[in-house]
């Protein structure tokens, strides 16, 4: 396939303007945070016209790797944003954010024609963030989601092994589609059932061995509670 003849001098404009918006300091970041919709525009035209070979690089994943070095996602999330949600007005895409955009062209790109932009931008409008998600989630999975939260905490590097295997080992026994969350939880639970056996409260057991069967795999939990 032959590749697109470069227009140079556009290449060049796409390009400036492409380093002009991410020159944005943490000061500033705000005011890049608002030309999100101008950057995905113009990162789509630059793997279009194969502007990145101007910038001397191979491909457009290398010049990806050059321009957002801490991750190459955000720019294809601002890609799809301007592919998918060209019917909303751009000042719209602007007052919902970036990330409620991102959630919004997962929704508009499996509708297609048949997306209903009115509808699900008075949503993100209306909705906090990460109700918003869950509510796309729920859309595309036909599914319930929970709320959830990010925990932060110390460890220190002698206590990294310990920590992984157990995990690795959780995952293995609640299957590979459950999250590292999800293991955490199962060894805190399987902690609470045999704290009971120290004289704890009945409830603590209760709780740890009701969430311990309820995060078995289908086929072993039917097979645990048969045998009950």
């Amino acid at each position: 396939m032959m590749p697109p003849e470069l227009n140079v001098k556009r290449a060049v404009f796409v390009l400036g303007k492409i380093d002009e918006i991410l020159a944005w300091d943490k000061t500033q970041s705000h005011e890049r945070d608002l030309r999100f919709v101008d950057l995905g525009r113009y990162l789509c035209e630059v793997r279009a016209g194969q502007f990145w070979r101007v910038a001397k690089m191979g491909s457009f994943d290398e010049f990806l790797e050059k321009r957002f070095p801490d991750s190459r996602r955000k720019a294809y999330y601002l890609m799809a944003i301007h592919e998918n949600l060209h019917r909303v007005p751009k000042q719209q895409l602007r007052e919902i954010g970036w990330s409620k955009a991102t959630e919004l062209a997962k929704v508009a790109r499996r509708e297609g024609e048949r997306f209903e932009s009115a509808t699900w931008v008075h949503k993100a409008q209306a909705l906090p963030k990460e109700e918003f998600k869950r509510e796309v989630e729920k859309h595309l999975t036909g599914r319930e989601t929970e709320a959830w939260e990010l925990l932060y905490f110390k460890l220190y590097k002698s206590q990294l092994a310990v920590i992984e295997q157990a995990l690795e080992t959780a995952g293995l026994m609640l299957g590979s589609d459950k999250s590292r969350g999800y293991c955490l939880e199962m060894i805190c639970a399987d902690f609470l059932a045999g704290a009971y056996l120290e004289g704890a409260n009945p409830e603590t057991l209760l709780l740890g061995v009701r969430r311990l069967i309820e995060m078995l795999p289908a086929a072993e939990r039917t097979q645990l509670l048969t045998g009950l």
